[in-house]
């Protein structure tokens, strides 16, 4: 019953003796069920493309997994079964915080980053932009240069080969007195070797010190404020490092940043999917006109014993067929769009001012599988309820 339930549709809808009016109002359904499918391809895979570019940048700044204490800043290394964590994966210790910088009376608040020789196996950092005053090798590898960012270099504006120092201030704690406030800081002074560039926010926040160097500014002896780790997995780390610690993935270390990207991406999903809802009532209009143009046709089925049940469902076959005809050409003129971008840039990101010059396209199969629930969704329940008050 199926089978003849679609051939009486399909003769209905593309018979040689059926182009009439009608059936060219069902080919501009088709088209306007398309162009939003497309729209959706497009849009949701350029928001994934965007997804994937931050995940890549930032994975030349974050490590696979974070360790850092449940409670509290900082933690004794000692309590760390390092050793253990070794046989696991590579990793760096690091003590992270907060610092005054001061360079010719210019003064900006930054995130220092104290780490340790083992960093580079960690964290790709030869993917950041760095320029040097001499050697390209990374100078924090002598244990007294420091990297700063672009950004903040340039709010002090310090140039690379000045032989004055930026001088960095750190709060003792529980040392401050409103007499003497300068007493309640501690100081200390390195030479930039380096500065690297990446993001805006990145550059313009953070600079990078030798380990011992940061111990001393922040009088953390012995101390670190993470483990940064390069691989292994997650339930493993975690049974090493016990439950004084938790093990954040690149998602977790930055929780908001990840959240916004994957809200925003649904946002225009289902904004999209709202304009295919909209633009799918033209397939209401398309199957109210088939119906009163094949009367004589319903009555010949129902002479013959067709049941409404049957009737019914040839024409909502008939709208299934005008919605997925449309709606697998706009899926694949979607995919077309985006594999155009994807291969020859073709259209630029204005203003020149990112790091990529042409819009970023990732066409993943999840959001495609998303994409074609949706459309089959929406088409067939628009069918079905069309039908069911158009026929009695």
């Amino acid at each position: 019953m199926i089978s003849l339930n679609s051939f009486i549709a399909k003769r209905f809808l593309f018979s040689p003796k059926s182009h009439s009016v009608i059936n060219i109002v069902s080919r501009v359904s088709m088209f306007a069920v398309g162009i939003p499918v497309a729209a959706m391809v497009v849009l949701v895979s350029v928001f994934s493309g965007f997804d994937s570019l931050i995940r890549r940048m930032y994975a030349d700044f974050d490590a696979d997994y974070l360790i850092r204490p449940v409670s509290g800043k900082v933690f004794d290394v000692s309590d760390l079964d390092l050793e253990a964590l070794g046989r696991v994966a590579p990793f760096s210790v690091i003590l992270e915080e907060q610092a005054l910088v001061e360079y010719r009376g210019r003064q900006v608040m930054a995130t220092v980053r104290g780490v340790d020789d083992n960093y580079e196996t960690v964290v790709p950092v030869e993917e950041m932009t760095f320029s040097t005053e001499s050697s390209p090798e990374l100078p924090w590898r002598d244990g007294s240069g420091v990297v700063m960012g672009q950004g903040v270099a340039y709010e002090l504006g310090l140039r690379l080969g000045f032989s004055e120092q930026p001088r960095f201030f750190a709060a003792r704690r529980g040392s401050f007195s409103a007499l003497l406030p300068v007493g309640a800081f501690s100081t200390a002074q390195a030479p930039v070797t380096a500065i690297f560039s990446m993001d805006a926010d990145t550059d313009g926040t953070y600079v990078f010190v030798p380990l011992e160097f940061a111990r001393g500014l922040f009088d953390y002896r012995d101390r670190a404020s993470g483990v940064m780790v390069g691989g292994g997995s997650r339930e493993v780390l975690s049974a090493i490092v016990g439950d004084d610690f938790e093990v954040l993935t690149r998602a977790g270390q930055r929780p908001g940043m990840y959240r916004v990207m994957a809200m925003e991406k649904w946002v225009v999903f289902f904004i999209s999917l709202a304009v295919l809802i909209i633009a799918s009532f033209s397939i209401v209009g398309s199957l109210v006109m088939l119906i009163l143009d094949k009367r004589q046709g319903i009555a010949l089925l129902r002479a013959m014993g067709a049941s409404a049940g049957f009737v019914r469902r040839v024409f909502v076959g008939q709208g299934v067929m005008i919605g997925m005809i449309g709606a697998v050409s706009g899926l694949v003129l979607g995919v077309a769009v985006c594999a155009v971008q994807q291969i020859w840039g073709v259209v630029p990101m204005p203003g020149g001012t990112f790091l990529i010059d042409s819009y970023p396209v990732s066409m993943q199969w999840a959001d495609l599988g998303a994409i074609c629930v949706a459309f089959i969704a929406v088409i067939y329940l628009m069918s079905i309820f069309t039908v069911r008050f158009s026929i009695r």
